[in-house]
């Protein structure tokens, strides 16, 4: 999971905590090993005993579910807008800035699920 402090695994019997949640992609892995991908903006993650984890998201979308050339063209249009921002505040940058960072969570995602589509 991607978090402020860098990217965590969360394995059965991990210590409890709280963590703050960046936008990046989370894995999930069932336990007989199937993975699922999510794209994820800001929130929380809290992990409890008795191996149960709470991820508060501000948005999570299942990469299965996401078109490429859609997230790609608004991956894009962010980056652009970054790019030509002139006379904005600290506010829109941040803004612009989160939005480019959900897209790029979102393109990784699509990109780890289509990879493990293709394996044998």
């Amino acid at each position: 999971m991607p978090t402020q402090e860098g990217e965590i695994a969360v394995l059965p019997g991990h210590v409890p905590l709280v963590a703050i949640l960046s936008p990046g992609m989370v894995t999930l892995r069932s336990e007989d090993g199937e993975e699922e991908y999510l794209a994820v903006d800001s929130g929380f993650i809290e992990v409890l005993p008795g191996n149960r984890i709470v991820v508060l998201a501000d948005g999570a979308e299942r990469a299965d579910e996401l078109d490429m050339e859609k997230v790609e063209e608004a991956r894009q249009a962010a980056a652009k807008a970054l790019e030509n921002a002139r006379d904005v505040d600290a506010t829109a940058i941040a803004s612009m800035t989160a939005s480019l960072n959900r897209e790029m969570a979102r393109t990784k995602a699509i990109r780890k699920h289509r990879k493990r589509r293709v394996r044998p």
